[in-house]
């Protein structure tokens, strides 16, 4: 299994010379991240390429308290792509338990056997090749390049567009989603040498999560405060002060994301197909529940091994 390896350069032209504020941007993340990044097990030395993947792809719209505890389980479990190829993608459903958006498990096992099939069994170091992983994006593939190979890529979330958009861009937030721009953006702040940029790019996204939040960014604990292009603005008089998130909160209470969680739960916490009348006695709205019955089926999270019948696939 690849472990973090060596940094590997990147083609391309040399970045291009940065002003003085934004290139110490960098430099200052990273004298930071050093002394107060929190300890994320995903994060060890040791931690495999495959590691990171599975850590990339649970924390997507999930906090970290609670992947901690799955991703512990799921690495002692499989520590392999080929450990979760080698089983039903039921399986690794059922071990997703609560994390939501249990599509992602799907993903993860068409990976671990897409893997084995190309790359055998190595998580593949090159971001094209990442790429055309199943279930891997721009973001997810940007991420393992970088936190496990040590290559120097732009890796934007929601928290580094919105740091790169006041340190660097003067801007009280980012926009709602994630544009070329703002990959070319962050990719300008990167240093030159691949590793130490790997590690910019998770100071950048720390400093985002922990700092430099949305609606009450903590200035005064922040390192990047004196050369921030948005704070000088705002001590001058003539920025917009913080928006916070631009989209509401989804509602999640009564909704069929909701009855999909309490369906699918019945059907996790059994080996064998459990009859419609148990996945009627967990919500009262049939119409609403056949909705939601219909779409894990169509999604390839329940099968209907026998006529009335349901199980994890």
């Amino acid at each position: 299994m690849s472990r973090r390896s060596a940094a590997v350069p990147t083609d391309g032209p040399p970045p291009p010379r940065q002003p003085d504020h934004r290139a110490r941007l960098a430099d200052l993340a990273v004298d930071w991240y050093a002394r107060n990044a929190r300890d994320l097990p995903w994060r060890k030395p040791d931690t495999t390429a495959w590691g990171v993947l599975v850590s990339e792809v649970m924390l997507q719209q999930t906090p970290v308290a609670r992947v901690t505890p799955v991703w512990l389980e799921w690495l002692a479990r499989w520590p392999t792509p080929a450990h979760l190829a080698a089983e039903a993608s039921g399986e690794a459903i059922r071990a997703w338990g609560r994390l939501g958006y249990p599509r992602r498990a799907l993903r993860l096992h068409a990976c671990a056997v897409a893997v084995g099939e190309r790359h055998d069994g190595e998580i593949p170091d090159d971001l094209d090749a990442l790429l055309a992983l199943p279930g891997v994006g721009a973001y997810t593939a940007r991420a393992v390049a970088a936190f496990a190979f040590r290559q120097r890529h732009p890796v934007v979330d929601t928290n580094v567009r919105r740091l790169v958009a006041r340190a660097a861009g003067g801007l009280a937030d980012a926009g709602p989603a994630t544009t070329a721009a703002d990959l070319a953006a962050t990719e300008a702040l990167l240093p030159a040498d691949p590793a130490t940029a790997a590690v910019a790019s998770a100071a950048f996204m720390e400093l985002g999560a922990v700092r430099c939040v949305a609606r009450t960014p903590l200035c005064e604990q922040c390192p990047l405060t004196a050369v921030c292009a948005w704070r000088r603005a705002r001590d001058a008089g003539v920025a917009a002060p913080p928006g916070g998130p631009s989209r509401k909160p989804q509602r999640y209470a009564g909704t069929d994301r909701q009855v999909r969680g309490l369906l699918l739960a019945v059907a996790r916490g059994t080996e064998v197909p459990v009859p419609r009348a148990a996945l009627d006695a967990v919500w009262a709205d049939g119409v609403q529940r056949d909705r939601a019955l219909a779409s894990l089926l169509d999604d390839g999270l329940l099968v209907e091994p026998a006529e009335g019948f349901y199980a994890l696939p």
